[in-house]
């Protein structure tokens, strides 16, 4: 893919979010449609091809949002960047199970490297920022892989668009 028409995303997991997994929360339904929205842009200033880390809370959200563009839009694709074949293995079942149903619908799935290490995460972070010229970022301001990954970008010279997790 080409880097100029490509976007990757990075966010936190459900523990690092105020509503933790309770999707149905307004805060939740707020960033998932500023996610939707940021992904239309993204697409309206050339952007085709979207890659994702699949990790748990907003990594999922940002997929639904690249699928629902691509049901609209015939030419976008989407890449799941997988840290470890491991990723899901101590997840709960429905989690699981979303995981590999979103990954069934992605054009093409990536993986690093076959098993976990302490550095298997940040090494998928730098092959999605490596490969785009866009960052998506659902982002409180903490400490922690999704501020790592945001640093990166802009080192980079990646644009950076965040996404406030708690909008004022």
């Amino acid at each position: 893919m080409e880097i100029e028409k490509t976007c990757c995303f990075t966010g936190h997991r459900p523990e690092k979010l105020p509503w933790r997994d309770n999707e149905r929360d307004p805060r939740c339904l707020d960033l998932k449609f500023r996610l939707a929205r940021a992904v239309e842009d993204a697409y309206r200033r050339g952007k085709r091809h979207f890659m994702c880390g699949m990790a748990l809370g907003a990594d999922f959200y940002f997929c639904d949002a690249v699928l629902a563009l691509r049901e609209r839009r015939e030419d976008v694709t989407l890449e799941a960047c997988i840290p470890c074949e491991e990723q899901p293995n101590r997840w709960r079942e429905g989690d699981r199970q979303r995981y590999f149903d979103l990954i069934a619908q992605c054009d093409m799935e990536t993986m690093i490297q076959k098993h976990y290490d302490k550095g298997c995460m940040l090494r998928r972070n730098r092959y999605m920022v490596d490969r785009s010229s866009m960052l998506l970022a659902a982002f409180d301001g903490m400490l922690g892989g999704t501020m790592y990954t945001i640093q990166y970008a802009m080192k980079r010279k990646l644009e950076v668009v965040l996404l406030d997790v708690t909008p004022t």
